[in-house]
């Protein structure tokens, strides 16, 4: 069974009198050696949330222990410094008149000086950034810097690991490699880390378990898989990636919609939103003898690896996602079936 390291509970936080909490009531734990992601849009309290938990902030209610040590509640607030946190800024906060080791050095303090520069030197090593070691902070590319902030905040060997936005400077294809170095390294050190982004594939590909936020809570948490592929809310589904609403009538787990009848998970019986991704629906040719409706194709994006089509059927579009081998046209009558659907939560409710 997974060993919690971080348990937040309850936490609250508002800046302002009389205005509406940035973060509202967040519970969520962190397991020993896990990525954790919270994923949201701007301004919906994950960066709050991570300063809070770092110490930068003080939460106006709620707890939050690591390894069972209190770190705050209603009479303590343990200092940053005294955490065991490291935290990767999004900006990188790097010192610009120190070099690399020397801005590196700097996130270890309380030792000789010749400890400080081992440990400097064994971190820099773990990023490949010894060869740059006394580059100036404005002579590194992006990708470098990031590398830079990640050995800073690690020299101090932190239980946790804050990542604030990391990746969102870098180019495309550096943010994808570079993310994929950041979690092999941080696997490899066994070191435990939350993750804040409001990249959706960032998320998905980089933590064991995310969190969606929506204006200071919590929607939804999971495994990214889970948490895609099976989303309460129509938020969560429509947040974490394109995908298909449709109002059905359900009758003993089955629904009738546009595609046939189709297994609902989440609901028995009634009217309910249903959330279908576009991968989840398969294009037919028309067939004269076929019990669904025809569409039409009005729309084709080639995406590299496979193809999104827009099909039109009784005014409203739907979105479905073929590989390269998909012999359909724009102007095809087409008919689309689904194996299943999620049953959702909409926003309004």
């Amino acid at each position: 069974m997974p060993i919690q390291l971080l348990t937040v509970n309850a936490l609250t936080k508002a800046f302002v009198a009389n205005q509406p909490p940035i973060v509202k009531n967040i519970s969520f734990s962190v397991h020993t050696g896990e990525i954790f992601a919270l994923l949201g849009p701007s301004g919906c309290g994950k960066t709050t949330t991570l300063r809070l938990i770092a110490g930068f902030e003080q939460a106006d209610t709620g707890t939050i222990a690591m390894a069972e040590r209190t770190l705050v509640d209603s009479d303590t607030h343990v200092p940053p410094e005294s955490r065991g946190i490291g935290f990767v800024f999004q900006d990188y906060a790097l010192f610009p008149h120190k070099n690399v080791l020397e801005n590196v050095a700097f996130g270890l303090r309380q030792v000789s000086k010749k400890t400080r520069q081992t440990r400097a030197f064994e971190v820099l090593d773990m990023v490949g950034m010894t060869h740059l070691q006394s580059r100036l902070p404005h002579h590194l590319s992006g990708g470098e810097q990031q590398r830079v902030a990640l050995a800073r905040a690690i020299i101090a060997r932190p239980k946790l690991l804050l990542l604030d936005e990391p990746f969102s400077s870098l180019d495309p294809g550096l943010r994808q490699s570079t993310r994929e170095e950041v979690r092999a390294l941080l696997k490899a050190e066994g070191i435990s880390a939350v993750l804040v982004t409001h990249a959706q594939e960032e998320a998905l590909s980089f933590a064991e378990r995310l969190g969606v936020m929506k204006e200071g809570t919590l929607e939804q948490i999971g495994t990214p898989e889970a948490v895609y592929r099976h989303p309460k809310t129509a938020y969560v589904a429509d947040f974490l990636g394109q995908t298909n609403f449709i109002r059905a009538d359900i009758k003993d787990g089955i629904a009738e919609t546009p595609f046939g009848r189709v297994k609902v998970e989440g609901a028995e019986s009634g009217n309910a939103l249903l959330s279908i991704r576009p991968e989840c629906l398969q294009m037919l040719a028309s067939d004269a003898q076929s019990s669904t409706k025809n569409g039409r194709v009005v729309g084709q994006a080639f995406k590299g690896h496979d193809f999104t089509y827009q099909v039109e059927m009784d005014r409203q579009q739907y979105f479905v996602q073929t590989d390269y081998r998909c012999p359909f046209q724009i102007g095809d009558t087409v008919v689309l079936k689904a194996e299943s659907a999620v049953a959702v939560t909409p926003e309004s409710d």
